[in-house]
């Protein structure tokens, strides 16, 4: 837009640069008309502010000039979209945390287990319980979108590896072997 040009609004007009202030060509009309248009409540919550009544050589010009507010306030979907983000950034947050937490006490669980001399089968259970609920909390934040599935795929899998590593070292488990290739005779 031109320096000087005037962009309507509503019933004033919003010239962009203050300084360079014209007024409309046409006659003034009777003050009757301006006294039912209520600029305080309609035009100042909308954000335009009143500048000041206008004169122009001499004749007397019943106009109101209003400099739009621009910068200080969003727009209402900007400011909605703002705070819903902030609420969701809380969210996760704290789901991530949680996640962090389980699969720190997971890797604590097996790490104790790993390190005691005569460890039995039976005392797997417990840790089982807590990879369970990790997979849980893991899955739930893969669901609602906080984490990425392939994220919550190579947690899982961490998690996995660990326990089948501690499996391996006390003889519970031996890996499978890979079935021989079968040739034709």
């Amino acid at each position: 837009m031109a320096a000087g040009a005037f962009s309507p609004c509503f019933s004033c007009w919003a010239p962009p640069p203050l300084a360079n202030i014209r007024t409309l060509s046409r006659a003034a009309p009777p003050i009757s008309t301006f006294k039912s248009l209520s600029l305080s409540s309609t035009l100042l919550s909308t954000g335009f502010r009143p500048v000041f009544p206008v004169e122009v050589g001499g004749y007397k010009r019943v106009s109101v000039v209003c400099a739009a507010e621009g910068g200080g306030r969003k727009p209402d979907s900007a400011a909605k979209r703002a705070r819903q983000a902030e609420k969701r950034r809380i969210y996760n947050k704290a789901r991530k945390s949680e996640i962090r937490t389980r699969m720190k006490k997971v890797l604590e669980a097996l790490e104790d287990l790993g390190k005691k001399p005569d460890a039995q089968p039976d005392e797997v259970l417990p840790v089982e319980k807590l990879i369970a609920e990790a997979y849980s909390v893991i899955d739930k934040a893969v669901k609602v979108g906080t984490l990425h599935r392939n994220t919550g795929a190579r947690r899982k899998s961490r998690l996995a590896r660990r326990k089948k590593a501690v499996e391996i070292q006390f003889g519970w488990y031996t890996p499978a072997s890979a079935p021989a290739p079968v040739t034709a005779a």
